[in-house]
């Protein structure tokens, strides 16, 4: 570096540390939390909606919680003990009602819980400093849970201390409000630091309760999924994506995420529906629905699903022909028609229709709007644009998110790296030139943040298409197959023409030189670094396994959802990655809160050790953080150097 240079550096440096004492104590400082164990990393992905099972994990930080339970009580509680501590601390608002209602001895109860979470407390933040721990603590208990986690060596019976401060909160009615607290810090110490791996939206009923939670997380990063994306394009006005993210919701009976949960109006859709297609056959069109649907909206909402599933062929169709270089010509179906025969060509074969009743399609024009349905559009873009909560939660998307992440030696995505048969990358033309492995994900990154955040019309409106292309596109590194067959499932009885190809990385894991190749492309190891990936549900029915290539690539998307639940046979998997190595957890089917809560019952079905650490345990030297500890202690060293060569001067 530039003698000048760096001296700039430095003495941007003393205004933060103006003297050789206060440049001293950080070197101290920093230097003792490298020694420190690294802190627990939370892997979850492929949420979809799903709500209740995501807080139950959240909550239980995979099994985390638990496992802090039993290193820190063994046997000397019992595990009926074990299990309504584990549940107290998951829900304690919830478990604190049951309780009042039928502990007969309830002081006594207090007693042992505070006595109990406060011992949790202190073994779930012995890895962070005093300082971390501080800052993480509830204001309205700061005072208090401080002097119960810390050993006062000054106070001679500690015991009595300690019994003292535990009876007076319960006397004075505190007791319930500290154990909420207790358990909520639990929570935030057992897990530092949280990944999601894509897909938080589509299928279940709560992705914006999902967002409201993630977006008050204390640390987590977001590698976007393609369900993701395609709400991303809605919030930026892509109307394409529009209509899609409101047939997927009303294909699973979920308009009221749109509606209720985003507060976007959607009579106008309503009201065109009920006209344009009141004597119209829409049996394709059924409503994947559950239990708390109200079937009384089944006509209305059928006949939503077909009108907005005939806007999005037809605005996919007009993305399709001003983007050639996308190769997707195979996607436009809707000119293709037969209306006298009822019956479609897809890719030079002829096939039966079930429905050719579209009373808004011009066979001449098939991707023309009709007035009323681009009238609905220019609505639904207002809605989607102007929808407060929406754009909220796609900036936090946006500001926390990316395509991919590199992290502590693993490389985390969603889907795959495109590449054909061989292994090798393929070349993709974006807008005139071709990308491939890393730069491929780059350049889509950048066009999708250009999608929503330029100034620029043009620039604008390429990204908003890119949005578009990463959801669908055959050579998408989220999507990761051939085309998706959205129309033909509808439409085409034969199912043959549903069938969507992976791309050639899915029959490519256990090949270790292709992994290789994909952790090198992205700057890791090879002989340390891990692939994290979801996407795709892992069939454990089939004896499909999770771990690919001795544990080079981890799959950790088992199926949240409940639409995939038949499939799996599972109900998801997680990873966790802490001191002591890495370990994926799999997921029973969660039946609801209140079961969990009544009937002390964990979806915690199997932990599968994928490694060991093979002598201590990590420290934060080990990790991303700590290198950049490391390089922060360098420059203070520098910076003393600086001061005791006289170079600088200090400010006492």
């Amino acid at each position: 570096m530039d003698n000048n240079i760096e001296l700039t550096h430095l003495k941007m440096l003393t205004k933060q540390f103006p003297t050789i004492a206060s440049a001293s104590t950080e070197i101290i400082n920093l230097q003792s939390i490298l020694s420190l164990p690294k802190g627990t990393e939370h892997f979850l992905t492929d949420i979809h909606g799903e709500y209740e099972q995501f807080n139950h994990v959240m909550k239980n930080g995979s099994g985390a919680v638990r496992r802090k339970i039993d290193e820190k009580f063994g046997n000397t509680i019992s595990e009926h003990d074990k299990r309504s501590l584990a549940t107290l601390i998951y829900y304690p608002s919830e478990k604190l009602e049951l309780i009042q209602e039928s502990e007969e001895f309830l002081d006594d109860w207090y007693t042992i819980t505070i006595h109990r979470l406060v011992e949790m407390t202190k073994h779930s933040s012995s890895k962070y400093t005093r300082s971390k721990v501080r800052k993480a603590l509830p204001k309205d208990f700061a005072y208090v849970i401080e002097e119960l986690i810390t050993e006062k060596e000054e106070v001679e019976d500690k015991e009595a201390y300690y019994n003292e401060i535990i009876h007076t909160i319960i006397r004075i009615g505190s007791a319930p409000d500290l154990i909420i607290a207790l358990c909520k810090l639990i929570q935030r110490m057992v897990v530092d630091h949280l990944h999601i791996v894509g897909d938080i939206y589509d299928r279940g009923k709560g992705p914006h309760i999902i967002m409201d939670t993630l977006s008050a997380y204390h640390s987590l990063d977001i590698q976007w999924g393609n369900h993701d994306v395609v709400w991303m394009g809605a919030a930026a006005g892509h109307l394409a994506c529009i209509a899609t993210v409101i047939r997927m919701s009303a294909r699973y009976g979920n308009l009221d995420t749109i509606e209720e949960g985003y507060g976007i109006n959607l009579i106008p859709l309503v009201t065109f529906a009920m006209k344009a297609y009141s004597n119209t056959n829409c049996d394709a069109f059924k409503i994947k629905y559950s239990d708390d649907y109200d079937v009384k909206d089944l006509d209305i909402d059928m006949k939503i699903h077909k009108a907005i599933s005939i806007i999005q062929f037809k605005l996919e169709g007009q993305v399709i022909k001003r983007h050639p270089e996308f190769g997707m010509d195979n996607r436009l179906l809707l000119d293709k028609i037969d209306y006298d025969n009822k019956t479609v060509t897809v890719d030079g074969v002829t096939y039966a229709m079930n429905d050719v009743d579209f009373p808004t399609v011009d066979p001449d024009k098939p991707y023309d709007l009709t007035p009323e349905e681009a009238l609905v559009m220019r609505r639904l873009y207002d809605a989607f644009r102007h929808s407060e909560k929406l754009q909220k939660h796609i900036k936090f998307m946006f500001s926390k998110g990316s395509l991919y992440k590199v992290h502590n030696s693993n490389l985390l995505y969603h889907g795959c790296v495109p590449m054909d048969e061989k292994g090798n990358f393929e070349e993709v033309e974006v807008y005139g030139k071709k990308y491939h492995g890393k730069a491929l994900y780059d350049v889509l990154e950048a066009y999708a943040r250009k999608g929503y955040y330029s100034t620029d019309k043009i620039e604008k409106v390429k990204g908003m298409d890119i949005l578009w292309y990463i959801w669908a596109g055959p050579y998408s590194p989220v999507f990761g197959k051939d085309k998706m067959t959205t129309f033909e499932r509808y439409f085409i009885d034969d199912t043959v023409t549903h069938k969507e190809v992976k791309n050639a990385y899915y029959r490519l894991m256990d090949n270790e030189e292709v992994l290789n190749s994909i952790i090198s492309e992205f700057g890791l190891d090879i002989n340390n670094a891990h692939i994290i990936n979801g996407h795709v549900p892992v069939e454990l029915k089939r004896g499909e396994t999770p771990i690919k290539c001795g544990g080079k690539l981890l799959i950790i998307d088992g199926g949240f959802s409940k639409a995939y639940q038949g499939k799996t046979g599972i109900a998801g998997y997680t990873l966790v990655a802490n001191s002591h190595g890495m370990n994926l957890v799999a997921h029973e089917p969660f039946e609801s809160k209140e079961a969990a809560i009544r009937d002390e019952t964990d979806i915690i079905n199997d932990t599968i050790s994928v490694e060991k650490v093979s002598c201590g345990r990590l420290r934060v030297a080990d990790t991303d953080i700590g290198e950049e500890i490391k390089a922060s202690i360098k420059q203070l060293e520098e910076l003393l150097s600086a001061y005791r060569n006289g170079v600088l001067v200090e400010n006492k």
